[in-house]
């Protein structure tokens, strides 16, 4: 390509199409991250962006909205006007159900009176309206062949199950080419969750004792303060597996256990990713039930302030046994990981907020002579902190000065703030940049979710199988049932609390 067709292409206006434009994600995401990286003069393409909802907006209510969005939640404050205006110029709303083939139609109609070269597609919507949405897009085989800069970018969860996640992929395949579809999971664009494979593989330190024969155990929790609040209606068809366990905690695992890519790229990473979704140790059902526990937190009154239970909260079947907590332990058949467990829990209502993978290594051979330890017999836990202190500790033991002979227990810590000097950048801002650079790294690819989804599947058949009427019971501010500590306690281990 010569000079003057790459500039010609780098001032050609993008076409942002987003399904569900009135919706919290586009307002206080999606728009802020575009804004942030204009602002930043990362995205070099004008952005037009066209809205398509149903709720009876006009241009000028998306445009005043969005533009609240942007002084509210973007990253870098005080905001700049004159980076605001030029987003707004061209913008559009379309006002239509997704199920009336006249919305898709103005929206057609739109694209090609304006001479859109570049479109990206953004499903922000409930997943329940992605099939609808994809087979509306009627002219989408005449894009995605016609036209060479068309992309999808479809949020997570990809279907409910197996079966659903492969009809989904039909639909979205029927239109487009899979280096068109970029499936997004907000965690994977986190700056912590990319520095995983920095800090294994960048560093020469720690990778030769990332094994079976240094390491214990990994514990990956996903914490949550918050119940389901407005999202009742959905989280009961869900549950923590779903919500979850099912993408953000099966990427995280992945990016934890495996091996070095031979290159940091959308092929190389990925393959590795699969190879570990492909190692997952299937159970039966009876290996199943032993090796999960699941809870729902119950009401608490404290002072004026009462929590309601899972069960009294509204959009919630009287009887229903969706989790609201849930702790696995997975085991990776391979040469690296064999018969290390990986535990993994996540929980609503639990009493911190926080995303971690620690990874604790193995007990020395021999206690060091007769000292008082208080740092333990396996005092070394190294500990990548996701959210919200992003950041890395390692913990050890050292001599505690004075002239008793005792081990103390203590951490070496890395703040991103402190090294940095600023919090890192929002993930919707990494991905949407790579979406328009056209880089998948971060994305997940097709083989990676029906995979993921078979091996969810297999846990919830098993669930189903057996008829539970009531779930374990926690209490709002504790760290799950009774029976997660239990779990844990009879294998010799304990679950950590996130400092």
């Amino acid at each position: 390509m010569n000079n003057k067709n790459q500039k010609l292409e780098q001032t050609e206006s993008i076409a942002l199409i987003i399904f569900g434009v009135t919706g919290d994600l586009t307002k206080r995401k999606l728009i802020p991250a575009i804004y942030q990286l204009i602002s930043e003069k990362l995205i070099s393409n004008p952005i037009d962006i066209i809205g398509f909802a149903r709720r009876p907006w006009d241009n000028q209510k998306m445009t005043d909205t969005l533009t609240e969005g942007i002084k509210e939640y973007a990253r870098v404050k005080p905001v700049d006007n004159k980076n605001i205006s030029p987003l707004f110029n061209g913008a559009k709303y379309i006002h239509s159900s997704f199920e009336k083939k006249e919305g898709f139609q103005k929206l057609n109609d739109l694209i090609e009176k304006i001479g859109y070269k570049k479109i990206l597609f953004y499903l922000a919507t409930p997943p329940t309206a992605y099939k609808t949405i994809i087979e509306n897009l009627s002219a989408c085989k005449q894009y995605s062949v016609n036209k060479s800069w068309v992309r999808i970018v479809v949020e997570k969860p990809f279907g409910i199950d197996l079966e659903s996640a492969l009809d989904l992929e039909e639909s979205l395949h029927n239109c487009f080419e899979e280096h068109q579809i970029y499936r997004i999971d907000h965690y994977l664009g986190k700056e912590t969750v990319q520095n995983i494979l920095v800090f294994r593989f960048a560093n020469g330190i720690f990778e030769p004792l990332w094994n079976k024969h240094y390491v214990d155990h990994v514990q990956i929790t996903v914490a949550e303060t918050v119940g389901v609040g407005e999202r009742a209606g959905y989280f009961d068809k869900s549950g923590v597996i779903r919500d979850m366990f099912a993408n953000h905690m099966l990427q995280l695992l992945t990016l934890t256990s495996m091996e070095p890519p031979y290159a940091f790229n959308a092929f190389s990473v990925r393959d590795e990713k699969m190879k570990v979704l492909r190692s997952l140790r299937h159970l039966s059902s009876e290996d199943i039930l032993r090796n999960t526990v699941r809870g729902q937190y119950a009401g608490k009154t404290q002072g004026n302030l009462k929590i309601k239970g899972y069960l009294k909260e509204e959009r919630v079947r009287n009887n229903s046994t969706t989790e609201t907590y849930m702790a696995a332990k997975i085991f990776i058949d391979n040469w690296r990981w064999a018969n290390v467990p990986f535990y993994l829990r996540s929980g609503k209502l639990l009493p911190k907020r926080a995303t971690e993978i620690a990874i604790q290594f193995k007990q020395v051979p021999l206690s060091f002579f007769n000292w008082k330890n208080m740092a333990g017999d396996a005092p070394n836990v190294l500990v990548l902190r996701l959210q919200p202190d992003e950041g890395i500790n390692l913990l050890f033991g050292a001599k505690k000065p004075g002239p008793a002979n005792e081990i103390s227990p203590v951490t070496m810590d890395f703040y991103y703030q402190e090294a940095f000097g600023s919090n890192p950048p929002d993930a919707y801002e990494r991905l949407l940049l790579d979406c328009i650079q056209g880089d998948q790294t971060l994305f997940t690819r097709n083989d990676e979710v029906l995979e993921q989804w078979k091996y969810v599947s297999g846990i919830i058949k098993a669930w189903e199988e057996k008829q539970t009427l009531k779930l374990p019971q926690y209490h709002a501010g504790t760290w799950g049932p009774d029976e997660a500590r239990e779990f844990i306690e009879k294998d010799g281990r304990v679950w950590r609390e996130p400092s």
